[in-house]
C-alpha cells in the first residue's frame, strides 16, 4: 500500500507535453484546410439560431453529430490512441454522442435549440463562441505557435465545450442526457492537462462548472 502512495498522477502519464501538443500539429496538418470548413459550419450554426428555418435543427443536431463522429474517428481513434492506449475506449463514446444527438433531435416534438433571451442561454452561447473563437489562440498562452491550436470539430476540447453551450438551449432532460459525455471528456481533459502542469487546465473544468450553472439556472425558472 505504501509504494502506491508514493505515485502521484505524473507517473502514471503515458506520453510528454512535447508529444501532446505535437500531436495537436500532425493532426492540424493533416486534416488541413478542414479548419476552415469546420469554422464556417460553426458559423453557421449561430446564423441558424439567431435566424431559424424549419430545417435549422435538424442541420445543426446532424453538423454537431457529424462532428463527433469525426473526431472520434480521425483524432481519437487515428491518432491519440497511438500515444494513450485509453482513448480506444473513449472513441466509442464520441460515436454514441452522435448518434444521441440524432435521436434526441429524431424524437423530439419540438425545437432541439431554441434560442432565448434568459441568463442560461447568454452563459451558454458564450462559451459556444469561445470555443469556435478564442479557444485555437490559447496556445499562444503558453508560448506554443498557432500549429498546435484545437479547432472546433477537429480537436475533442472544442467539441465537447461548444456542444456544452449549444446544450443549454435545449430542454433540460435532453440537455442533462446529452451533456455526460461531453463534461465527462472536459473532466478528463482537465485531469490529462493539470497532471502536464499546463495552465490551461482550467479551461474544460471551467466549461463544466458554466454548464452546471446554465442548466441549474434553467430548472429554477421553470
Amino acid at each position: 500500500m505504501s509504494a502506491w502512495l508514493s505515485y502521484s498522477l505524473e507517473d502514471f502519464l503515458l506520453f510528454s507535453p512535447r508529444v501532446y501538443w505535437r500531436m495537436f500539429e500532425l493532426h492540424n496538418r493533416t486534416v488541413w484546410p478542414g479548419q476552415g470548413v469546420a469554422l464556417l459550419f460553426g458559423l453557421a450554426v449561430l446564423a441558424l439560431l439567431l435566424r431559424p428555418r424549419p430545417w435549422s435543427d435538424w442541420l445543426i443536431a446532424a453538423g454537431l453529430g457529424l462532428a463527433w463522429a469525426w473526431v472520434a474517428w480521425s483524432f481519437l481513434w487515428l491518432r491519440y490512441a497511438t500515444i494513450n492506449w485509453a482513448i480506444a475506449y473513449v472513441a466509442p463514446l464520441f460515436v454514441l454522442e452522435a448518434v444521441m444527438l440524432m435521436l434526441a433531435k429524431g424524437t423530439a416534438d419540438r425545437p432541439l435549440f431554441n434560442i432565448d433571451r434568459s441568463v442560461a442561454a447568454g452563459i451558454g452561447l458564450t462559451f459556444y463562441l469561445y470555443a469556435l473563437v478564442l479557444h485555437p489562440l490559447v496556445p499562444l498562452i503558453e508560448g506554443r505557435t498557432l500549429r498546435s491550436a484545437e479547432v472546433f470539430a477537429i480537436a475533442p476540447d472544442p467539441t465537447a465545450i461548444a456542444t456544452l453551450g449549444l446544450l443549454t438551449l435545449a430542454p433540460v432532460r435532453k440537455a442533462l442526457l446529452l451533456g455526460i459525455i461531453p463534461a465527462a471528456w472536459c473532466l478528463a481533459s482537465w485531469a490529462t492537462l493539470h497532471t502536464m502542469g499546463s495552465s490551461l487546465a482550467a479551461i474544460p473544468l471551467a466549461a463544466v462548472g458554466l454548464a452546471v450553472l446554465a442548466l441549474a439556472i434553467r430548472l429554477s425558472s421553470n
